[in-house]
Parts: structure tokens; sequence; C-alpha cells
């Protein structure tokens, strides 16, 4: 498994599918050396890469029960659909804490994705040192436009990787990756749909990002394209893809239960699927 790569695709909320998938991993030990998150995958994958099983859910739905961090009355007081201050400093540094020294120590490569919002491109970000630097990385990750402010990061503008680069498997593929397993968010047979009214106010919310804007425009065409890319290498034995068999959420659900049906989606998924991995891996 020394090349083998783990590509986790966003999704806000649905992203408790991949915490369901991965907590099983780490509940047997499969800890692959080479991991890129998008997004909520970012959250997910520093949680796998510090060994902490359990803590996506904690966060994304155990806390729900007793708070919230989603809904218009943060997007009214932050301009943030999610209360980003809680999840990426309040969680990690007291509440949910982050095992950055596991994290730091850990051998596996874990890349996180970024859109420049000067250029519009995807940025492949690690860190394996500093606390606030990979908090705030995954926070411009996950901060989704016209929903999330801008994210400075190294004095560069950036926002949800998702714009540039929802799925990276040619990324993990140029740096030697020759197994991937991918976790997707989405159903088979879903295709991103053009949304001309997201189109127009970015450009007016955004018009001192252009590339940005063209990122988000371009957005759906390059979606499409990938998933259309991964089915081929799937049909060809070259990846193993992990996709929710159920209806999915919604991207900022805030029912408890809703998500931890989702969460158990994944796992029971994973484990149905595992022999049939492991021999993919083996092969």
């Amino acid at each position: 498994m020394d090349k083998t790569g783990l590509i986790l695709e966003g999704g806000g909320t649905r992203g408790v599918f991949t915490a369901g998938v991965l907590d099983y991993f780490m509940e047997n030990n499969l800890y692959l050396p080479y991991v890129i998150g998008v997004s909520a995958g970012a959250c997910n994958a520093v949680n796998y890469v510090a060994h902490q099983p359990k803590r996506s859910k904690k966060c994304m739905i155990d806390y729900l029960r007793e708070g919230s961090y989603a809904g218009l009355k943060y997007l009214i007081r932050k301009r943030s659909l999610f209360d980003m201050d809680l999840i990426f400093d309040v969680f990690p540094n007291s509440e949910i804490p982050f095992d950055y020294k596991t994290f730091f120590a850990s051998e596996q490569t874990c890349i996180l994705t970024a859109t420049n919002c000067l250029n519009g491109k995807a940025l492949y970000l690690s860190e394996k040192k500093d606390k606030k630097r990979i908090m705030s990385i995954c926070r411009a990750s996950s901060s989704l436009p016209l929903v999330a402010p801008v994210v400075m990061v190294d004095d560069i503008p950036m926002m949800d990787g998702g714009m540039a680069d929802s799925i990276p498997i040619k990324k993990a593929l140029k740096d030697g990756c020759a197994k991937n397993v991918i976790i997707l968010t989405r159903n088979k047979g879903y295709i991103k749909k053009i949304t001309p009214k997201t189109n127009r106010v970015s450009k007016i919310v955004y018009k001192e990002y252009p590339n940005l804007v063209n990122a988000i425009k371009k957005r759906p065409e390059k979606y499409n394209k990938t998933i259309e890319y991964i089915e081929r290498l799937q049909k060809a034995g070259k990846v193993f893809v992990i996709r929710p068999q159920i209806t999915v959420v919604k991207q900022a659900e805030t029912n408890p239960e809703v998500l931890q049906s989702f969460y158990q989606h994944g796992y029971q998924l994973a484990k149905q699927c595992y022999p049939k991995l492991l021999k993919y891996l083996e092969e």
C-alpha cells in the first residue's frame, strides 16, 4: 500500500457519510499512506491522519444534540452558514480536542485542497508543525462561496477547494499513487447542474476576484468530467469507489437523527465492501 491514495470529496454535512466510512477503517487499523481531502473531506482527512475515530461524528452530529453550528443565524451574524469559529477554533482547541501531536507525528501524507481566489486554481496544502495554520487551511478549504467569508492563508485569499478541484484524483495520480480509494458523497448518476443565479451573484460579490468567479462558473462542467473520468478508472479496476447507496442528506442538514442515519450508512457500507477493498489493495 506504499503508493495508495485516499481521496475525500466534500459536501458540507454530507461529509458524515465519509466519517462513517473512515471510522470503520480506523476501527480496523486501515490507514492509507496518502490522504487528500476537499472541504468537509479536508476535515475528515485531518481526523483520519490524527487517528481520531468518532471525532468527526462528535463535531457534526453529537454536538447538534446539544447546540448548533449551522443555520441562517450564523449567516446573518458571521456571514457564514456554518459557525466557522466554533468548528475551526473552539472545537479543536477546547470543546472537542484535536490530537495535533499525533497528526504532526504521522508519516501519512495529508493534503488539503483550497481555491486560490486570485487565479482561480487549486492549491494543495500541507502542514505538520503549525496548529493555527493547519486549522486555517481546513477553514479555507471549507469556505463555500456566498455563504462563507474569504480566508487568508499565507497572505493569499482562499475559498472552498471544490471550486477548483472537487475530487483531486489527478493530483493523487500525479503524486505517484498507483491505487486510489475514492469516497464520494453523491449518488451514482448525479450530475452537477449549471446555476445561472449563483454565477450572477458571484460576479457581483467577487468582482475583485474575476478568476474565482470563472472557477465557480466552470465548476459544474469540471465536476461532471471528473466523475466521468473516475467511472472510467473504476471500470478498468484502477480505483476503488465508495459512494452513498441511499438518498443523500442536505448540504447543511441540522437534524442529528438524519445525519446519524447517513453516518451509519457510511459505516455499514464500509463494513460491507471491506473484503473487496482489501483484495483491491493487496492485488
